[in-house]
């Protein structure tokens, strides 16, 4: 198997990296526009999974907030993380993860939250965001999907909602919606509670 290499985005790769999440994500289209956005704003971080020179892999992280009850306190989300479909299934995502992990550590947030598959990423440590009194921006991220891995600047008083940054919702991707939330909903048995 090639070598692959971690490392931060290079200017000139903005074209290559938007193509690889376009790939990678050829069911939802608007995920390439949201990150090309998010890659506007300050504090945004990009990381790309290089093989032969080539960038095959992509994760990024943005700045949200989790509104505390003493402060609104900085953390980061992870989001996209986007592999090209002919390098899957080789640990790159796994890589990318640990990497943008460690970076988020390194920049002294309190946690990592994201959404997405709890299947996927439990396996890389992260856990429902509600099990350490963290509630999602949205009630249309299913609790199986909001999830946070915590890290060392983490203190039992950091909890509450998440807040993400305004991109976010001019994309309107924020959870899932339609058929998405209902296939979600129905695969993890998450039926809503009647009286």
């Amino acid at each position: 198997m090639p070598t692959v290499l971690i490392r931060d985005e290079r200017p000139t790769e903005h074209e290559a990296v938007v193509g690889v999440i376009a790939a990678a994500f050829t069911a939802e289209p608007e995920v390439a526009g949201l990150w090309e956005a998010l890659r506007e704003v300050p504090g945004t971080v990009s990381l790309v999974a290089e093989v032969a020179g080539v960038p095959v892999g992509h994760v990024g992280l943005s700045i949200g907030w989790v509104d505390a009850i003493d402060r609104l306190v900085s953390v980061l989300i992870l989001s996209p993380l986007s592999v090209h479909p002919d390098h899957q299934r080789r640990g790159i995502g796994r890589s990318l993860v640990a990497t943008a992990l460690a970076r988020a550590d390194e920049l002294g947030a309190p946690a990592l939250f994201l959404e997405g598959d709890p299947a996927y990423y439990s396996r890389l440590g992260f856990q429902p965001g509600r099990s350490h009194g963290f509630t999602p921006p949205s009630v249309r991220i299913p609790g199986p999907g909001f999830q946070v891995m915590l890290l060392t600047g983490y203190e039992p008083a950091i909890t509450g909602a998440l807040v993400y940054p305004d991109v976010f919702w001019r994309h309107d991707a924020v959870g899932l919606r339609g058929a998405e939330l209902e296939r979600f909903s129905t695969a993890h048995d998450l039926r809503p509670v009647t009286s």
